[in-house]
């Protein structure tokens, strides 16, 4: 059986853009996927209680559905400073910013749309809650130490110092 050879087609550059563009259009298309986490969608997760009823231990629930980090902290329960906060999030209905000192506070799924300012030690970073978040302390999202990026050799040295080698 021969295989049959396809005449090679020239195509423009233009036109090589335009059928990339095309494909990539197609791709993101087949991605856009409803958001799951642990098997359940926002909907699902908004509707779960916090902590299991007391008289079904076995129901669902937000706690155990967590990263065992999380599900540790949460069962031994939260603060008073964290549970002001959670109040003040599920009270927050104009949009406005939460700010908060708990950096150990895990993000639930009731704070998803919210935005938070989260200290940093010296001012509130504002974040934004997205459904990716759930589950990852706040901490996380607001750094406290800032990366250095040095000059050259030299520079704001000390005379001895500021000798750089020709060699």
């Amino acid at each position: 059986m021969a295989r049959r050879r396809s005449k090679k087609v020239f195509r423009s550059p233009k036109l090589a853009r335009r059928q990339a563009r095309k494909r990539r259009s197609r791709i993101s298309e087949r991605r856009k996927k409803e958001f799951l986490w642990r098997g359940y969608t926002m909907e699902q997760l908004k509707e779960i209680p916090l902590y299991p009823p007391e008289d079904d231990m076995e129901a669902p629930c937000i706690a155990t559905l967590m990263p065992s980090r999380a599900k540790r902290s949460l069962s031994r329960g939260l603060s008073s400073e964290c549970q002001k906060f959670l109040d003040r999030v599920r009270s927050n209905d104009n949009g406005n910013i939460v700010k908060t000192h708990c950096r150990g506070m895990y993000i639930l799924p009731e704070m998803v749309g919210t935005t938070v300012g989260i200290h940093n030690g010296k001012d509130f970073v504002k974040v934004e809650i997205a459904p990716e978040m759930i589950g990852h302390a706040l901490g996380e999202f607001a750094h406290t130490r800032k990366s250095v990026t040095h000059t050259g050799p030299g520079v704001g040295a000390t005379r001895s110092s500021q000798h750089v080698a020709l060699k």
